[in-house]
């Protein structure tokens, strides 16, 4: 009976994405395609449907179907994921793969508590993650968002603290310039000022550092010559807030939504790790974005043999398959707790959901299976370099990034780094005309300074081509050079040239 379920399932699943993968397609060099003439204008128009849309003032196209790089709207138009969405999607769209593992656990079960059973998928992607994980991290925790992953290390952090007899030990710093979530923890925990002005009463205050900015150097000092005095301004805090007092130090090993992708210098980690040693202090890294392949390793840190207490992984668990985000951490974490409260005070209803770790394990088997993190690394050096050319732009100020994850800093003045007014958006001006011409990347701003400066994120998916790649810097170069024209950004004495 079970099997015979199983196997309706996966053929209803089956004829269900054959009928969408036969929906018409506009053909190459169609006007509606690329954005051209004929296309649909998103201005003035909202959508006008029952859903609370993140932003009611925009107009949002229905996606239909995705194919590999490709995302297709029920008018036919065709748009590159060159952000994977919000760096989620790694492995591509619609890969019958993962629509077989989906429906083969869901013929099995679907459900069950975290705290009632265990399943055999959340064993074996746990061992798994213990396999690829840095040397030292062997304990999976099970979450379904980021933010919600990232306040659960924090609790973590703050229980083996308690429970190992140091209750003192309470705050966790962060940095400036940061992203860690949208839920209030998270957001306390993060530097981005646009994100937390509307919320700052509600927002416990937490100790931040200076970020590891080699563009903008709080410092005022040159990568190849400064001491890394961003990594020294840890120690600082911790001695400004007590070292008994501070349990973790929560950061990003690349900075991706608030500023596009910021490279730390070689050594920074090093210094970092050394600190925490130095004062009894968790290392908790923030690889949401960068986990799971993203720069070229499975994790980034590795790219400094550096290994942290937890690292909070990651929108590429799933490649966007189903919601499923973890904690892997030192096993002493866990011995602490078990030997004090017995328990972790903790807990949610779709921690370890066993479709989600099926859909997870059969992501992870198509990464290893067609070598995606080592693409992803050769891949990435190809994008990056191309995406150097942009900076013949005269408002591009930098392009950096590390494997598939990349950012271009757009700015006024090349020379002096001054930032635009944000009251320009000059962000959502370049990604709205990439998006017209059939290109999805992830505009932000705030990077400067918490509220001024604009930037591009970009992170395609892992299976890109260097013709796909190719496509992406043309149809931002032509967005960029766009928007400059048409709003007179060029500097003054360049106008009219």
């Amino acid at each position: 009976m079970r099997q015979g379920h199983c196997d309706r399932v996966s053929l209803i699943c089956s004829r269900l994405y054959t009928s969408i993968a036969q929906k018409k397609v506009l053909p190459m060099g169609h006007p509606r395609r690329y954005g051209g003439k004929g296309s649909i204008s998103m201005k003035n128009k909202v959508n006008s449907d029952h859903v609370f849309y993140r932003n009611p003032t925009k107009y949002y196209p229905t996606a239909q179907w995705g194919k590999g790089i490709y995302i297709y709207d029920n008018d036919g138009k065709r748009y590159i994921d060159g952000s994977g969405g919000a760096v989620v999607v790694s492995i591509g769209h619609g890969v019958p793969e993962i629509q077989q593992a989906l429906s083969s656990q869901a013929g099995l079960i679907s459900f069950t508590h975290g705290s009632q059973f265990t399943t055999e998928a959340a064993i074996r992607l746990a061992e798994r993650l213990v396999g690829i994980a840095p040397s030292g991290l062997d304990r999976v925790y099970y979450l379904s968002g980021g933010s919600e992953a990232v306040e659960t290390a924090v609790k973590m952090a703050r229980q083996y603290q308690v429970d190992r007899g140091v209750p003192s030990k309470f705050k966790v710093i962060s940095r400036w310039t940061s992203y860690h979530g949208n839920t209030l923890g998270a957001l306390a925990l993060s530097g981005h000022t646009g994100r937390r002005r509307y919320y700052q009463p509600l927002i416990q205050h937490t100790p931040h550092i200076a970020p590891a900015y080699c563009y903008r150097c709080p410092f005022n000092q040159q990568p190849d010559s400064c001491n890394l005095e961003c990594a020294d301004d840890l120690e600082k805090a911790i001695l400004y807030e007590g070292p008994d007092s501070v349990s973790a130090f929560l950061v990003e090993p690349i900075v991706g939504a608030t500023a596009g992708a910021l490279v730390p210098k070689e050594g920074y980690f090093q210094r970092i790790r050394e600190i925490c040693d130095k004062y009894d202090i968790l290392l908790i890294v923030d690889e949401v974005m960068t986990g799971i392949g993203r720069t070229g390793k499975y994790f980034c840190v590795e790219h400094w043999d550096v290994v942290p207490d937890m690292i909070v992984c990651a929108k590429g668990l799933a490649s966007g398959y189903t919601p499923i985000y973890c904690v892997i951490t030192k096993d002493k974490i866990r011995k602490a707790i078990m030997n004090g409260n017995g328990a972790f005070v903790h807990g949610h209803t779709y921690s370890q959901n066993p479709l989600s770790c099926a859909v997870a394990l059969a992501v992870l088997d198509y990464i290893e299976k067609h070598d995606l993190v080592r693409r992803s690394a050769v891949m990435g050096e190809y994008f990056v370099n191309k995406l150097q050319g942009l900076l013949k732009h005269s408002i591009v100020g930098d392009v950096r990034g590390l494997g598939l994850f990349a950012g271009v800093e757009l700015v006024k003045q090349k020379k002096t780094k001054e930032p635009f007014d944000p009251k320009q958006k000059i962000n959502v001006l370049i990604g709205n005309r990439a998006f017209e011409k059939g290109l999805i990347c992830y505009p932000g701003n705030g990077g400067a300074d918490g509220v001024r400066g604009d930037h591009i994120l970009l992170a395609p998916p892992f299976i890109i081509t260097e013709e796909q790649a190719d496509m992406i810097v043309t149809i931002l170069d032509e967005s960029i050079g766009e928007i400059t024209q048409e709003h007179n950004l060029q500097p003054s004495d360049q106008r009219g040239h």
